[in-house]
């Protein structure tokens, strides 16, 4: 049973929400739980699926979760979060009744998150007027076509704009999962959590949505996409030219020819922005001095890793280390 200490979440299901943008945060603050018992620690996360209709709730998969009780109507709200939902327009349309619940009690709450497409309901309630917000970025242009008075970040893993969160699809979801649990017990907790769930790393919310594994993965034939992957594994590597055409089969030459007609970019400009990605995740992921994190992501020096930055970013990796790393005071 939750005890005094426990920190109440509400996490709001609807008929087709997102299965993983429950089921996500869930596993995180069950994770947390976990680790705060280990540690001694009384306090836990008391996690409460509700919906506007109480029962067994179908998501977008064959998954269903069971919502006991309906939307809160009457006490304080600590935190709450809002699935989203694969086709959101009509879930708008459906849920009336949350909408006008997120009307009258979202700026209740401490903190009022919105996931994905759950940006929506916020919107369509009118308390994202004049503040930003982020969502998936396959309905970025919708929500601020139909809501012109929002701010829409279409990039940001997510956004808080006081105590409004919103994030973008589905694993950003976690992402400011673990976000609460760094705000509410420390940032040593949120990474245990993470390394638990095999999370590479907690990605800050001013990152971007699009990272160079991920763009990587939707562009180009197989062939082109098979050297990417082969190129993120070995970042750590010398890597030249004819290297990548060596393992590509193909000249010097023509490789660089086809990379940059399939690609956009020039084989070595990839390399580089591909770098500063892996030097980003491991400026944000511990205190490995800069020269490490040089090596580690194939530049020769820390000061070459600092031009990269410079000429890709407009900062040094020292500041976007002190921009982006949030280590925020538990509660």
């Amino acid at each position: 049973m939750p005890g005094r200490d426990s920190h109440r979440v509400h996490v709001v299901i609807y008929p087709g929400f997102k299965s993983m943008e429950a089921v996500g945060p869930v596993n995180v603050l069950s994770y947390a739980n976990r680790h705060l018992a280990e540690r001694g620690d009384p306090r836990r996360y008391d996690i409460v699926l509700v919906a506007p209709r109480p029962g067994v709730i179908p998501s977008d998969t064959p998954i269903t979760l069971p919502a006991k009780t309906g939307l809160p109507e009457t006490g304080p709200l600590t935190t709450v979060m809002v699935a989203g939902a694969l086709d959101i327009q009509a879930a708008l349309a459906r849920e009336a009744g949350l909408v006008e619940w997120c009307r009258r009690r979202a700026l209740e709450a401490e903190r009022f998150a919105a996931l994905c497409s759950g940006s929506f309901f916020l919107a369509a309630a009118g308390v994202l007027d004049g503040r930003r917000a982020a969502t998936h970025w396959s309905v970025a242009e919708l929500l601020q076509r139909r809501f012109p008075k929002v701010r829409v970040d279409a990039d940001a893993i997510f956004v808080q704009d006081g105590s409004l969160w919103t994030s973008a699809g589905v694993t950003a979801a976690i992402d400011l999962a673990l976000a609460f649990v760094e705000q509410d017990f420390g940032r040593d907790l949120a990474l245990a959590v993470a390394r638990d769930l095999v999370i590479y790393l907690k990605r800050p919310g001013g990152q971007s949505q699009f990272s160079a594994a991920l763009t990587s993965q939707m562009r180009g034939p197989p062939g082109m996409r098979d050297i990417q992957s082969w190129l993120l594994a070995n970042l750590d590597r010398p890597l030249r030219i004819p290297d990548m055409a060596a393992r590509a089969g193909m000249s010097p030459r023509n490789f660089t020819r086809l990379f940059a007609a399939e690609l956009g970019t020039t084989p070595a400009s990839y390399l580089e922005s591909a770098r500063c990605e892996r030097a980003k995740a491991l400026l944000l992921d511990g205190d490995l001095p800069l020269k490490a994190i040089a090596f580690r992501c194939g530049f020769t020096s820390d000061e070459q890793l600092r031009k990269a930055f410079l000429r890709r970013f407009s900062l040094t990796p020292r500041d976007y280390r002190d921009r982006f790393r949030t280590t925020l005071t538990a509660r």
